[in-house]
């Protein structure tokens, strides 16, 4: 079982929800419509949005289902998420105050999808990924959405300097140490893909799929510093009384970067990693 799940940290993500949606780069435009071709989706049903943090993914897809549920064990990030959903007068969602391995119990089916946003990985994958299966309706899928860099081709420069993200990184490193920290311990190290979880549930060989990325995307230097806010190994609690400093440090190193405070991001494209649950034969 994965290291961090008994128990389960709460204080992997503490200070990070305020930062996580100004902080994280978007998932590619044409997501929505991928997932509704490929899932057959028409404003009925019901998602699930797994792990959802503030719910980027649950806000997004919401007008795809009659109802959404976003779950995330972190009531911070189910904060923020209410927050965003009213002030965008999204009435559909439910959210959930649970871990994925609640499930079923927490948020009990049918879904037509069940979706994972840069998630799943906290979890114990295996297991989770079987009471999916049960949750989902016949033919409905559990998607997998992550950015993915690796093996994808890097678009031109729109003529801002990237996010010199080594030098940050050495910056946390100087801060909290060459391991990398989450919550009150370790970040773990991840040396399997999903695939090679799914492969061994009732869900089989996924699909993957790549939806075009944003290739000119531009943020400035406060939403680079909320990014690393926003990530578990950097979380604004482990800093402690140095947070401050460590902020100021990113903004003068941003600022040598780039005098008009703009840089270029390239997260990648969005893979979604896409497992079915087979339709119910019909004689």
């Amino acid at each position: 079982m994965h290291p961090l799940l008994v128990p389960y940290d709460p204080t992997i993500y503490a200070g990070a929800a305020a930062h996580y949606r100004v902080g994280r780069p978007p998932y590619s435009p044409q997501l929505e419509a991928v997932l509704a071709e490929e899932l057959g989706l028409d404003g009925t049903g019901r998602l699930l949005d797994g792990g959802c943090g503030p719910g980027i993914l649950t806000l997004r897809l919401a007008h795809l289902f009659e109802e959404a549920v976003g779950l995330d064990p972190d009531p911070d990030m189910l904060a923020e998420a209410g927050r965003v959903a009213r002030e965008r007068g999204i009435g559909n969602i439910r959210w959930v105050h649970a871990r994925a391995e609640d499930l079923p119990e927490a948020a009990p089916g049918p879904y037509r999808a069940v979706t994972f946003g840069l998630s799943l990985h906290w979890t114990d994958e295996a297991r989770v990924a079987e009471a999916v299966y049960d949750m989902l309706e016949p033919g409905g899928g559990l998607a997998l959405i992550v950015h993915t860099v690796e093996g994808r081709p890097t678009p031109p420069s729109p003529g801002r300097p990237p996010i010199p993200h080594a030098e940050i990184e050495e910056l946390v490193q100087k801060y909290l140490g060459p391991s990398r920290r989450a919550g009150q311990g370790a970040a773990p190290v991840r040396t399997h893909r999903f695939e090679d979880v799914l492969v061994r549930t009732r869900f089989g060989e996924p699909q993957a799929i790549f939806v075009p990325g944003i290739p000119d995307l531009l943020r400035d230097g406060e939403s680079v510093l909320s990014g690393y806010f926003s990530f578990s190994w950097s979380a604004p609690h482990l800093f402690g009384d140095r947070v401050e400093e460590f902020a100021a440090d990113v903004r003068e190193l941003l600022a040598s970067h780039s005098p008009d405070g703009l840089f270029w991001d390239w997260p990648g494209d969005t893979e979604v990693i896409l497992a079915r649950k087979p339709a119910e034969l019909r004689g």
